[in-house]
């Protein structure tokens, strides 16, 4: 706990390093939820803080440690991201070279042997995946990365579903036994909370594309780390179902855009987060709702883990109907008042 403090103190110290010297602005325009100019980039605290911390569980733990290559693969990974994505918060690239930039930071964690090679899945079993981990491992990262960047737009609430998911991945890969993916989610938990005090809304600094796509890439690969390389084994169903609201969010978004005959990939804010807003409720009632998701689905994850056997993704089912009749009732409202077709 004493760690984790000093973590948040690191983080907390960053931001106000960034608010005070780093000037990057976001400019309200007509997909904003905000109407003033906001400082941006303070990802760089959760980077900062997440990447100090890890380095020094590897440096000085003995029993928390995980084999070097992988270690070294999920931090220059991370921090290739970082470095990407923050140049793309000082000067917006176009889309294929952001993509570039994620793809560079996955084959660098693929390259130091970090994939999903094996899994369980019901009625088939346990699954080899051969050459075939490359790019399941690619689409994932790439997948829960970028929808981490796509929730990231109202004021608290990516950094909050990060404080969330981190705490409870704690727990959950403690009670299975892990060292290094225990305390590596503490950090991640505390770096997060530490940004989380300025961009609380009304936030005085965003996180920007550096600190959303790096949570997104650190859970992810974190995930396939606890599943495979940890010595806890944690099964690799646990993130996605600590994010699965957000995973939700996005898909219901993408694939109800696509059938409307919208452009996908053009900025919007018809997130169901987004419409929420929209519609009337506060960036801080938003966040909330979100929250109790996710504490929810961390609750249900610890359960989950504890109780159910290798079916236990039918534990998805009943977030999955909750989610749908959510979403009817947002596009109900938001059809209702035309922001939506």
């Amino acid at each position: 706990m004493v760690f984790a403090i000093v973590i948040v103190g690191i983080s907390a110290l960053t931001t106000k390093l960034v608010l005070r010297h780093l000037t990057i602005y976001d400019v309200p325009n007509e997909r904003s939820s905000h109407t003033q100019i906001t400082p941006k980039g303070g990802g760089i605290a959760i980077v900062v803080a997440f990447l100090a911390g890890i380095l020094l569980i590897h440096l000085l733990g003995d029993k928390t440690t995980i084999y070097a290559p992988y270690f070294l693969g999920f931090f220059a990974g991370s921090f290739v991201i970082a470095v990407f994505s923050f140049y793309d918060d000082l000067r917006p690239v176009s889309f294929k070279i952001r993509l570039g930039g994620h793809v560079l930071a996955i084959l660098v964690a693929m390259w130091a042997g970090i994939v999903i090679d094996v899994t369980y899945l019901p009625f088939f079993g346990e699954v080899r995946w051969g050459w075939g981990a490359y790019p399941l491992t690619l689409l994932w990262i790439l997948g829960l990365t970028n929808a981490y960047n796509f929730m990231d737009g109202l004021d608290g609430l990516a950094t909050s579903a990060a404080v969330v998911a981190a705490f409870f991945l704690a727990i959950i890969s403690y009670q299975q036994g892990s060292h290094f993916i225990y305390l590596a989610s503490l950090v991640l938990a505390a770096a997060s909370l530490g940004f989380l005090v300025f961009n609380w809304s009304p936030a005085k600094i965003f996180m920007g594309d550096i600190g959303s796509t790096f949570l997104g890439f650190a859970f992810a690969t974190m995930a396939i780390i606890a599943a495979r390389y940890d010595h806890s084994h944690t099964s690799l169903f646990v993130v996605p179902l600590l994010f699965f609201h957000f995973i939700f969010d996005t898909l219901f978004t993408f694939f109800r855009r696509l059938l409307a005959g919208e452009h996908v990939f053009m900025a919007h804010r018809s997130h169901l987060y987004q419409l929420l807003n929209r519609l009337g409720y506060s960036h801080q009632e938003v966040v909330i709702l979100y929250s109790v998701m996710a504490i929810s689905q961390g609750l249900v994850a610890v359960w989950m883990t504890n109780n159910l056997g290798p079916d236990r993704i039918i534990i998805y089912l009943p977030f999955l109907v909750c989610y749908l009749v959510y979403a009817a009732w947002v596009l109900h409202k938001a059809r209702k008042q035309g922001l939506v077709v």
